[in-house]
């Protein structure tokens, strides 16, 4: 859990001062105007907070709580390549201010000082805006002129941080795909991350990786490459857990465990390859196709650390960071806009990062802990104090009063249904024996 201390110097510090050499810089308010840089960054973030789907009547409104009147038309004038930049100097320093908690106590979590999630997700941008943020300007109908790549590293047990690359910037390329992993810590990305050199990177500052198996990076072991398709069909077991090590030059040695998935799920597998390739235009591998039977996990962690069954579960646990992109974009509307100008479009965008980053704090005022509450229900209450917090921006002791109301009702969002069947995230973290794997 956060203090209410620390979530109001947040949202003070992000929403009521910019800098001054950035804002001469983005030549914003080349003359005196009540429409101050200040305000407009306000009125689009605590907006667009409020209201997701805000229009320019809606955030005019906005704007007169912070004691601008003005008009649509006037508004919509505001929307230039100065007002994004303008935009995106606050959303860096929002991303320099991450709130972090207390790391929140919770089952299987508890064995690693951070759990961390890598995961991206791109917002297509109009082509107009391609110098600016190029997209991969393929053939394929993915593929987009202009796009911003938005990559997350999501710590289930304190906060994230967040960075924005183009479209064409592959995972592998970030700079949070190179950020530190502290000893002791657990990170856990899928295959657009995957980088041997930043495996033995992690392992050589003590911290532990875990991952999907790339199909095309080769398995030693006792000096033997394996042929794992051929070694894996005749293997009698559906658990299998043993020390290999990845690549030739310089190998890196990992567990390997295996995981025997149902013919249905294999199958599903297959028709997914299949799917993914024809829109990419190009052919299946067949070793890849070969080894959809089987869920295979690379890891250092030891066993004593973290078993096959444990290890999966977390595995699983990356769905969390796909939930939390669904708020974002489909709540949040992080990727929607009610206009079709370029500017305007990248203003909003830049905005609506900077109200999910601000979000995140403030839902971690419940003592929130993935996996446990409903993020969407939480949000909603978020959103619905946007209102207050905009009036009580420039008094200190009132914000508080404002985020003191909020906590509790954060701590008693539902939890997430017990299920027999099917284990909710929160059932495996405190009991990964429910997975049943063999």
């Amino acid at each position: 859990m956060v203090s209410l201390p620390q979530v109001a110097h947040t949202l003070e510090t992000a929403l009521t001062t910019l800098p001054e050499a950035d804002v001469a810089a983005s030549g914003f308010c080349r003359r005196r105007s009540k429409l101050t840089p200040l305000v407009f960054v306000q009125l689009l973030v605590l907006g667009w907070w409020q209201a997701p789907a805000a229009s320019l009547g809606q955030l005019c409104q906005m704007a007169a709580l912070r004691g601008v009147t003005m008009t649509p038309q006037g508004l919509d004038q505001r929307f230039t390549a100065a007002g994004a930049h303008l935009l995106r100097v606050c959303l860096d320093t929002v991303v320099q201010q991450v709130i972090t908690a207390k790391p929140v106590a919770h089952g299987l979590l508890d064995r690693f000082p951070a759990v961390l999630l890598l995961d991206s997700t791109t917002i297509t941008l109009p082509d107009f805006l391609a110098p600016l943020w190029p997209g991969c300007g393929g053939r394929t109908t993915t593929n987009t002129q202009a796009a911003l790549k938005v990559t997350v590293r999501l710590d289930l047990r304190q906060g994230l941080h967040l960075e924005c690359t183009s479209g064409r910037t592959q995972d592998r390329a970030t700079a949070l795909q190179a950020a530190p992993v502290p000893r002791g810590a657990l990170r856990i990305a899928d295959l657009g991350f995957w980088s041997l050199p930043v495996f033995r990177r992690i392992a050589a500052g003590g911290g532990y990786f875990l991952s999907r198996y790339h199909s095309q990076t080769s398995v030693w072991c006792g000096g033997q490459r394996l042929d794992l398709p051929r070694w894996l069909a005749a293997q009698g077991t559906p658990v299998i857990d043993m020390a290999v090590a990845l690549g030739k030059a310089e190998p890196v040695p990992v567990r390997l465990l295996v995981i025997r998935v149902p013919p249905a799920v294999a199958a599903q597998r297959r028709r997914r390859i299949k799917a993914a390739a024809r829109s990419g235009g190009h052919a299946v591998p067949k070793q890849t196709r070969a080894l959809a039977a089987w869920t295979l996990l690379v890891t250092n962690a030891p066993a004593e650390r973290l078993s096959v069954e444990e290890a999966e579960v977390l595995r699983r646990m990356r769905w969390q960071i796909e939930l939390l992109f669904k708020l974002w974009k489909q709540h949040g509307q992080l990727a929607c806009s009610r206009s079709a100008k370029p500017w305007r479009i990248l203003c909003e965008v830049y905005a609506k990062l900077i109200v999910v980053l601000l979000q995140h704090g403030v839902l971690r005022l419940g003592g929130w802990a993935f996996g446990t509450r409903n993020l969407v229900e939480a949000a909603a209450l978020i959103r619905a104090a946007g209102g207050r917090i905009a009036a009580t921006l420039d008094h200190p002791r009132r914000l508080m009063a404002v985020l003191r109301d909020l906590r509790p009702a954060l701590a008693a969002v539902r939890a997430a249904p017990k299920r027999r069947g099917a284990p909710s995230a929160a059932q495996l973290l405190d009991d990964p024996s429910l997975l049943a794997l063999a």
